[in-house]
């Protein structure tokens, strides 16, 4: 597939695809990483949720080029809000690789804790990071069984603005696309052989009914990148940013604040300095 498919070069700030001949660099670095983690551990395979999005639909492909399809199992956990169409994709997927999976209707868990706390229920956010935090725990509960690893799906668009629920999908054994841009995902699960309607599905990580991830965030993924990586990863300035790219400085102090207000999601619980003996 070219690279051209999967960017529309004349509305894309800036152009963070790896050259046609990294791809199989990319691909073999992070089918490595997968193995050697899974090696260091002494595990027996690995575990992961599939949602039918593109990120874990890439992991997963990438993960049975690392350790084996024999070695990868899957768990597809609907919730209340999940539509029919990723189910079904996230279903497909584990079909297309023949990898071992499990579909695990997580709503009658999460509904024990609602029961439990009906008040915070009520707070929208708090009840989707339930479900969240229910397919952590059955990741675990598998792995743990199993001895394998659980295979984080996150990418570093998603880690730098803190698009994910602690100890939720933000827990898990290691991230493979950790250090690549949503942009850069894409062309890495083309490159990998994921189908291309999967590639181009939009991002939604189904908190909610009709929720999708470039709304909530507040800009599209590839401005999101562009930012990222010019100002927050990059030396720029709001000020050169915004005229390196053409975006507006509001869009710059958005990224700037879910990267800051998101700072406890990438540091270890603080505790008090080490006292003198």
């Amino acid at each position: 597939m070219s690279q051209s498919v999967l960017l529309d070069e004349e509305s894309t700030p800036l152009d963070l695809r790896f050259a046609d001949a990294e791809l199989d660099r990319v691909h073999g670095h992070v089918t490595d990483f997968i193995a050697e983690q899974v090696d260091a551990a002494g595990a027996d395979g690995a575990v992961m949720g599939l949602s039918g999005g593109i990120d874990s639909t890439t992991v997963a492909y990438l993960a049975v080029d690392a350790i084996g399809a024999d070695n990868l199992r899957g768990l597809v956990m609907p919730g209340s809000v999940n539509t029919e169409e990723n189910m079904s994709d996230a279903e497909r997927v584990a079909e297309d690789l023949g990898i071992e999976y499990d579909v695990i209707e997580i709503e009658p868990i999460a509904e024990a804790f609602y029961d439990a706390l009906p008040a915070a229920a009520a707070d929208r956010m708090a009840e989707s990071n339930v479900r969240v935090r229910v397919r952590a725990v059955c990741n675990y509960f598998a792995a743990n069984a199993d001895g394998r690893l659980v295979l984080g799906t996150g990418n570093r668009s998603e880690a730098l603005t803190g698009y994910y629920t602690k100890y939720g999908d933000g827990a898990v054994d290691c991230n493979p696309l950790g250090s690549l841009y949503k942009q850069q995902v894409r062309q890495l699960a083309a490159h990998a052989g994921v189908p291309h309607d999967l590639v181009m599905k939009t991002p939604s990580a189904e908190m909610w009914t009709g929720q999708t991830d470039e709304e909530e965030l507040g800009l599209d993924y590839d401005t999101l990148d562009a930012v990222l990586a010019l100002h927050i990863d990059g030396p720029l300035s709001t000020a050169a940013t915004v005229r390196a790219l053409d975006v507006t400085a509001a869009q710059v102090s958005r990224v700037q604040e879910l990267y800051e207000s998101s700072t406890h999601k990438r540091a270890m619980p603080p505790a008090p300095d080490e006292l003198s003996v």
